[in-house]
């Protein structure tokens, strides 16, 4: 880590003369309206700074863009042929911001007071993000700074389901983009890939990235050459927070509640693990190896003092000079959490787990810091350097059965009378680390160069996690009697390296009156080691021997160095399971974007060559040790039309072929646990999906402020990679090839509009999106070579189903309400729905009689999430803020139809719990 941050601080110092990716600049952009023709825009018009040689011409839309203008007041004058001239004074450029100028001229002179002139953020406003929408090639949807405060949103996971077709599952906190999951998707920080923090994703836990570190978030729907190809449903990327105009310093504090926490039985009694005495500032560190903490560390819980829910942030950033200036932003945040519900489980239709207080106690502590620097040489040429640390420390303990009514099949003797309780504790903590260098070159008046490079580390490990399996009822307390590792403390550690790199030279071939063409060339190159290791060691009893506890809540009475020095226990140590996994994509591409008159073309196509090798020794498989090894070499064309009805409305066609390539743990025959025993496990025979991808999107703009749009999509997935429930082992998943082709298709709309203009007092403001999607892949069966039936997918009646993840209706509405107070008030209200989706496909392990040997489908039901903001400025200093989450606070519910043979089908509830309310006041003072 000190080898890599030197290097960084050298590379940035040598570099520092050169260029910075920040920018000290602004911008004046609008539209120019031709008076004699009521209104119509006014293309091929002249549009200058008075005094200067910077100039341009309107578009066919009568658009105008004028870049890299130093910050100060300008006259800007607007003259063509036969119409009067218009000078218009005192527009003010700021740094980092766009003023708008929209005005109209004609034969006669135009009246100043029929000027519009406007300024917002460059890139984090509603307006700005809508102009950019509007004028991109690609199907692109994003959401500013400004819009997540109104929307309260606090992290960009919670940000990119405020987007149309985007919806979170809380089931896996994955991330679903027209119904398509975690491995569909791609992620980036400003253009570079980040690694995931979690082996059972591909893709980072965004939930990891406040708010007041990100200037926005985008998903591109559509695919783009620039992009890597490792999609189907979009690319997520996330534009990291630099500092806007000269100086800025700010401080916030809040502390708040989650109501699940404050109740009876709860607040006072609330759980926290031995790990949690490793924890300083929200940082873990341990010396005990976990083999010593066997006997030499409690095996008890412990309880939390005043669960309270706090954050406190500082932001502060200056301009040195007129070319150098940093932002730096650190934050704390700490939450408690309290679930408690149903869990059940099936194996072929017959229990094999029952507990109905399932409970979850989580205390997690997010330590953020963003430093970001940037030096303009001049104009032309600028380098900015990204520092991002986060470090993510999760405490949770899970318990159940101690109601005394936990069930588990074949643990005792149903004539021992002995209930099953459960503890699992673990400490999850994440270090990420990002690092950037972003180059961006103006290199003459028809070439553009911008450049990338980054190295990520990340350290997510679970350092001792503690599981206990007990027998008890009133008279006893005992140990799990099913194996040698029921009572145990485990290790497990995932290392990631990442190196990536990104080039992009742009050529503007020639610019006439009606027509444009310009080309883009580039190259991305990302290579991604990981290094993954898990171990357990426990403690049980030889044969013939039997010890008693005192309670389920004094495990150390007897899990204890005594007992193992006198041979009443031993100590069990499970060989190391590992896995290391390379992947190495390296890619070039060309597009051409040719404009003539209202029609844009953008054709283009990518070549990338991935390779991923994954070598395991990993128990419970045959062989244990092995070595998987994929590569794809292709071409991924795209084709994306854009269509000017008027200087409002947009039509849009895209189309592309993309590929999703399966993940390390997809790979890797490693068997993770989670707390209520149930397993996922990967599949070495696993091999990549294609997809082939068309949308028609129509767009229209009342305003720049506004938007209304209808799009259709369709997808056709090859080789789907799909969660599956395993049977003949309860509460199994793995990941499969589940069908030869699955297909997507639906519409989305979208509305944002002004109920209430700003200019007659206060504004209302409402949003809406919905979803309505189609999915279905035919199950398929699996032959060996001799021809004979091995493995077939199909289960129950079934021969198709819906995809994993995919839910037929999603709805996010919002309503903000702001006064034009001289202390203003802003208030906003917003809710998500998505309907029911599959959280695991079914399965059967009778290949002859799928039909009554079977496992069905388990299905996340829909709920609705309503949340509110409440800002009131006190003076220009301070703000004063509420925010409810989850006000309705519904249950979160997971159900499956059981029919045991000879029995009638019912529906069961096999998971269950509410998040509780949560609700936060805070405070910030802007010096």
């Amino acid at each position: 880590m000190k080898q890599i941050l030197t290097f960084f601080a050298i590379l940035f110092l040598t570099a520092l003369p050169m260029l910075a990716q920040q920018e000290t600049t602004g911008s004046i952009v609008g539209k120019l309206t031709d008076k004699e023709m009521n209104g119509e825009p006014l293309p091929f018009a002249n549009v200058i700074i008075k005094g200067t040689s910077k100039g341009t011409t309107t578009d066919f839309d009568g658009l105008y863009v004028l870049n890299n203008l130093q910050p100060g007041t300008y006259t800007v004058e607007f003259s063509f042929v036969g119409y009067e001239t218009l000078e218009v004074p005192n527009v003010e450029v700021v740094a980092g911001k766009v003023t708008e100028v929209n005005t109209g001229i004609g034969a006669s002179a135009a009246s100043l007071d029929e000027v519009i002139i406007s300024t917002v953020s460059r890139r984090d406003s509603e307006v700005a993000l809508l102009l950019e929408q509007k004028g991109a090639i690609e199907i692109k949807e994003s959401i500013g700074a400004q819009e997540l405060a109104k929307l309260g949103v606090s992290d960009a996971g919670t940000a990119t389901t405020k987007i149309s077709g985007v919806t979170s599952s809380e089931a896996s906190g994955d991330i679903y983009v027209r119904g398509l999951g975690d491995r569909y998707l791609y992620s980036t920080l400003n253009g570079l890939p980040i690694p995931s923090d979690d082996v059972e994703r591909k893709n980072i836990d965004l939930n990891l990235f406040p708010t007041r570190i990100i200037e926005g978030v985008g998903i591109s729907k559509t695919y783009s050459p620039q992009y890597s190809a490792d999609q189907a449903s979009g690319n997520v990327n996330i534009d990291s927070r630099s500092l806007v105009g000269s100086q800025e310093l700010s401080a916030s504090a809040r502390a708040g509640i989650n109501t699940n926490v404050f109740q009876d039985g709860v607040v006072d009694n609330f759980k926290a693990s031995p790990n949690a005495d490793d924890v300083s500032f929200g940082f873990y560190s341990k010396d005990l190896p976990t083999q010593t903490a066997l006997t030499q560390q409690s095996w008890n819980t412990q309880t939390v003092d005043l669960p309270l829910n706090y954050r406190y942030t500082l932001n502060g950033g200056t301009k040195i000079g007129e070319k150098f200036k940093f932002f730096f932003s650190g934050s704390q945040t700490i939450e408690h959490e309290y679930r408690q519900g149903l869990f059940q489980n099936y194996d072929t239709n017959t229990l094999e787990d029952y507990y109905s207080d399932a409970t979850r106690y989580s205390k997690t502590i997010n330590t953020t810091g963003l430093l970001d620097l940037g030096y303009e040489f001049n104009d032309n040429h600028s380098l900015g350097a990204i520092s991002l640390l986060i470090n993510k420390t999760s405490d949770i303990v899970y318990e159940a059965g101690r109601n005394g009514e936990g069930f588990t099949q074949d643990e005792t003797d149903p004539a021992q009378d002995l209930n099953q309780f459960v503890r699992d504790q673990n400490l999850r903590n994440t270090r990420l680390s990002v690092n950037q260098l972003l180059g961006d070159h103006h290199l003459g008046d028809k070439n553009h160069l911008t450049w990338g490079i980054g190295a990520n580390i990340i350290d997510s490990d679970e350092p001792n996690r503690i599981r206990n399996e007990i027998n008890f009822n009133e008279e006893q307390v005992s140990l799990g009697r099913q194996g040698n590792y029921q009572s145990r403390k485990s290790t497990q550690t995932i290392h990631d390296n990442e190196i990536g790199a990104r080039l992009n030279d742009e050529f503007k071939i020639f610019k006439k009156d009606s027509s444009s063409l310009i080309l883009n060339i580039g190259g991305n190159y990302r290579n991604k080691d990981r290094d993954f290791a898990s171990q357990f060691f426990g403690l049980d009893e030889p044969d013939g021997t039997v010890l008693r506890a005192s309670s389920i809540d004094n495990l150390n009475s007897i899990l204890n160095q005594e007992n193992v020095d006198n041979g009443s226990l031993r100590s069990n140590e499970q060989k190391e399971d590992t896995y290391t996994g390379n992947l190495k994509s390296t890619a070039g591409y060309i597009s051409a974007n040719y404009t003539i008159n209202k029609l844009n073309f953008n054709v283009g196509a990518r070549y990338q060559k991935d390779d991923i090798n994954v070598h395991y020794n990993v128990s419970n498989t045959f062989p244990r040790e092995d070595i998987v090894e994929k590569s794809y070499d292709n071409i991924y064309p795209s084709l994306n039309i854009r269509y000017a009805l008027n200087d409002r409305n947009n039509l849009r066609l895209a189309a592309s072929k993309t590929i999703t390539l399966p993940e390390f743990k997809e790979i890797s025959p490693f068997p993770y646990v989670d707390p209520r025993a149930q397993t996922t496990q990967g599949n070495p025979d696993l091999i990549a999906s294609n997809a082939y991808n068309l949308d028609i999107k129509w767009e229209l703009f009342p305003s720049n402020a506004q938007l209304i749009s209808l799009t259709g999509f369709y997808k056709q997935i090859e080789d789907p990679i799909q969660k599956s429930q395993v049977t003949g082992s309860s509460g199994y998943f793995r990941f499969f090839n589940t069908s030869e082709k699955a297909e997507v298709y639906g519409l989305e709309f979208d509305a944002d509009l002004k109920i209430l203009n700003p200019k007659e007092g206060s504004s209302l403001d409402f949003s809406i999106n919905a979803t309505k999607m189609w999915h279905e892949q035919d199950l398929k069966d699996v032959y060996n070579e001799e021809g004979a039936l091995v493995r077939t997918f199909k289960y129950k009646n079934k021969t198709s189903s819906g995809l994993q993840g995919a839910s037929d209706w999603i709805f996010n509405a919002a309503l903000n309400y702001e006064t034009d107070w001289e202390r203003s008030l802003s208030a906003n209200l917003s809710a998500n729905y998505a309907s029911d989706k599959i959280f695991a496909l079914g399965s059967t392990n009778n290949v002859r009689d799928y039909e009554n040997y079977y496992n069905d489908e388990i299905i996340e039901k829909g709920f609705v999430s309503l949340n509110a903001v409440l800002v009131q400025e006190l003076n220009e200093n301070w703000n004063l803020r509420f925010t409810g989450k989850n006000l309705i606070n519904p249950e979160i519910e997971r159900t499956q139809k059981i029919k045991p043979i000879g029995g009638q089908e019912r529906n069961e509830t096999v998971f269950s719990y509410t998040r509780g309310t949560v609700l936060n006041l805070g405070i910030s003072y802007k010096f």
